[in-house]
């Protein structure tokens, strides 16, 4: 497997072997019309399009340039959302499945634009999704496709029934849906391009600046970790889960970790398509797929192998199964559909954020100031939702009508049919707080091997001690900052992951995926 990137606790992506961005940190108080929080898609396209409408906008990141979630994506841009469009219309009508693939269908055609005008070259590429029915549902193939292509149809889109894919993709996988004028590109090098042109129009990106305090109101101040503030008119959110919500937004959303692998095909061996096998009712885990020509970090277009990227293989963070089973699955799976894969160059995972009604959140916060924005709730659609955000939440700032601004809207209740889902996710999250009552993964750090972590109760307290190669300890108080659920020890990333509502943390304690905003406290 590949090493951890040791500055993050993670197993870096295909995209981020791109040379890092080198902006400088916020020092000293600064005052904008809006500061963004998150420099990932939603963030960078809601700043470009704000600096291209002549304000003075500021973007601030605790890391770097989509090197956050946007970073571990696999950058697919597709109408075929995750959610099923049967599913949507159930749980939000006619109109509201409608308004979902009209606006995910105008944020393929928007960063296309954006992609011409940054000159980006990123990869971009127009090619037709496939949708198929996974082995679990066989029997079902084609009624289940048949309702969700009529109900794709009724929302606006032309998706086409097939008797499969096109070769020499596998025949196995059945009968599809084909779902034309999907994209993909490398997220990366869009970004950081986005990030250069915004400087250009004379906005500013900090990097290395953690927002710790959002405070709306007439005198909008983000504080920052290091001491300087950002006094602004608006403020924007964009850290795939919100840092400033402590638990409204998230009793409607549940987090999930994602997986990846990328494996050498020979080049040209496949034709390039988006391919999804589910959702499908009760799945908890399908697959997607991409290919990156030539994609193998240090070659070219004319590499002498192409990359299969299949992604998969979900759970909810802090609840997975121990050690790399997610990542041995995927490439069991993708070996068995696909003999002339190779070896396996990369693997990682990402984290999505799922709402319960299967639409995301962007526009105003749903407690607070009316001039504090969020974009979350991504679902697996990530790359279009991030372009959503950079259509609406102007519009919102501008006090202009925006169509899709109902139907996103962070302060809507949850219908009465997605209270089932509501439900269950909420009781799942109340669950792992039993954690409080349990006596800990091992009873003494003796027990721990180098290069791992546990968790040990002492009295009243839970600890949580990481054990380096060479036999020294780092505790920490392991009850989570955000709502105080217990972490637990992810052995594959060598993070502590929260169960509750998916805050993560470096092993040394260092917080790095919200809605906690704060690190674990250290023990003695």
């Amino acid at each position: 497997m590949m090493p951890l990137d040791t500055a993050t606790a993670r197993r870096p992506s295909v995209w981020l072997d791109e040379p890092a961005s080198a902006g400088a940190p916020l020092t000293a108080d600064a005052r904008c019309d809006v500061c963004v929080i998150g420099a990932g898609i939603a963030g960078l396209l809601t700043a470009e399009n704000l600096a291209g409408l002549g304000m003075k906008v500021i973007v601030i990141d605790q890391g770097s340039v989509a090197c956050g979630e946007s970073g571990y994506t696999t950058a697919h841009f597709t109408t075929a959302l995750d959610d099923r469009y049967l599913t949507l219309e159930r749980l939000h009508g006619a109109d509201g499945a409608r308004l979902a693939a009209e606006s995910h269908a105008a944020a393929i055609d928007y960063v296309e634009s954006l992609a011409q005008r940054c000159d980006a070259a990123c990869g971009w590429q127009r090619l037709p999704g496939y949708l198929v029915v996974n082995e679990h549902h066989a029997a079902e193939r084609e009624e289940l496709l048949e309702e969700e292509r009529a109900a794709a149809v009724r929302a606006g889109l032309s998706p086409e029934r097939v008797a499969g894919l096109p070769a020499p993709w596998p025949a196995a996988l059945g009968p599809a849906l084909r779902f034309p004028n999907q994209a993909q590109l490398h997220p990366v090098r869009l970004l950081r391009q986005v990030a250069a042109r915004l400087c250009k129009m004379g906005a500013v990106v900090h990097d290395g600046t953690r927002a710790v305090s959002v405070h709306g109101g007439p005198d909008a101040t983000v504080e920052t970790e290091a001491g300087p503030a950002v006094r602004c008119a608006h403020i924007v959110v964009a850290t795939n889960t919100p840092i400033n919500n402590l638990v409204a937004v998230h009793t409607k959303q549940a987090g999930y970790q994602t997986y990846v692998i990328a494996l050498r095909i020979p080049p040209g061996s496949l034709p390039p398509i988006l391919l999804w096998d589910g959702a499908w009712k009760d799945d908890a885990s399908y697959h997607y797929l991409r290919l990156l020509p030539g994609g193998e970090p240090g070659h070219g277009p004319d590499a002498p192998h192409d990359l299969l990227i299949v992604g998969g293989e979900d759970h909810k963070t802090g609840q997975g199964p121990d050690g790399d089973t997610p990542l041995r699955c995927l490439e069991e799976w993708a070996r068995s559909h696909f003999p002339m894969c190779g070896p396996v160059v990369r693997r990682w995972s990402g984290e999505v954020m799922e709402p319960a009604d299967g639409i995301g959140f962007i526009g105003h916060n749903a407690t607070g100031r009316q001039n504090v924005y969020i974009v979350t709730g991504d679902s697996g659609n990530g790359m279009t939702h991030g372009a959503i955000a950079a259509m609406l939440i102007p519009d919102l700032i501008a006090a202009r009508h925006n169509p899709w601004a109902s139907l996103y809207d962070p302060a809507r209740k949850v219908g009465l049919r997605g209270l089932p889902g509501f439900a269950r996710e909420n009781a799942n999250t109340l669950a792992q707080y039993g954690d409080w009552l349990r006596r800990g993964d091992v009873r003494d750090e003796s027990e721990i091997p180098p290069g791992q972590g546990a968790v040990i109760v002492r009295g009243l307290k839970h600890i949580a001690v990481y054990k380096d190669e060479h036999g020294a300890c780092t505790r920490l108080n392991a009850m989570c900052t955000h709502l105080g659920g217990v972490v637990r020890w992810n052995e594959l990333e060598k993070t502590w992951d929260c169960p509750c509502h998916a805050s993560r943390f470096e092993r040394g304690g260092k917080v790095m995926h919200g809605p906690a905003n704060s690190d674990l406290r250290p023990e003695p």
